[in-house]
């Protein structure tokens, strides 16, 4: 980061040379390169019987909308029409239109009863309890302080995107229907927790007719 930075500095021309340039990178550290642990069954439904309001409402947007947390923050009111929801993804640009869960709508129509009137079109679904814009820290915090409180601490915020495409991989979607909604350029993620899924539930019904 601090190479970039400096190497804007330059361009700006607020420095001559980038002192960051060539100093090595930090090993990642061993408990950040485990990959997330898609939610089981049991976890989200103790989340869902359990958990807060607020944290439910993340919690059906994470699931529903099968998008990275940090475009959970960017939905606002005026993306949901009761049964869609638009976005232009962060990281990619992209724009897409995804409908809503039954879950997911029925925590949106829950959250927008609960504003008291009809909210305006810009603002953000999800907020802080003062009405401010809720930021990706205060929403981790939050969701971290939830999961630890219900014992679901192994399980975080990204694993819910891993546990979306796992469900539409068992409602035997096909990966190009899998992109259509999680916006994925390459199929590479989608083929690794698909087909995790997807061999779960063959052999499931291996099981079946094995006995």
């Amino acid at each position: 980061m601090l190479v970039v930075l400096c190497e804007h500095a330059i361009d700006l021309g607020w420095i001559q040379n980038n002192p960051a340039k060539g100093v090595r990178a930090l090993k990642t550290p061993v408990e950040r390169q485990r990959e997330h642990l898609p939610w089981p069954d049991w976890a989200v439904e103790k989340f869902r019987t359990e958990a807060s309001e607020l944290c439910r409402l993340i919690f059906e947007i994470g699931v529903g909308s099968v998008q990275r947390p940090s475009d959970w923050l960017r939905f606002t009111w005026g993306d949901y029409d009761g049964d869609m929801l638009r976005l232009r993804q962060g990281k990619t640009d992209k724009p897409l239109i995804l409908p809503c869960t039954s879950a997911l709508k029925a925590a949106l129509e829950q959250a927008k009863l609960a504003l008291g009137a009809t909210p305006i079109a810009a603002r953000p679904i999800l907020t802080q309890p003062n009405g401010n814009p809720m930021t990706y820290f205060y929403m981790a915090k939050v969701m971290r302080k939830e999961r630890l409180r219900l014992g679901l601490e192994a399980y975080d915020l990204h694993a819910l995107r891993y546990r979306s495409i796992k469900e539409l991989a068992w409602a035997g979607c096909d990966d190009d229907e899998i992109a259509a909604y999680s916006g994925h350029a390459t199929k590479a993620m989608i083929a690794k927790y698909a087909g995790e899924a997807r061999q779960e539930m063959r052999a499931r019904q291996a099981r079946e007719k094995r006995q």
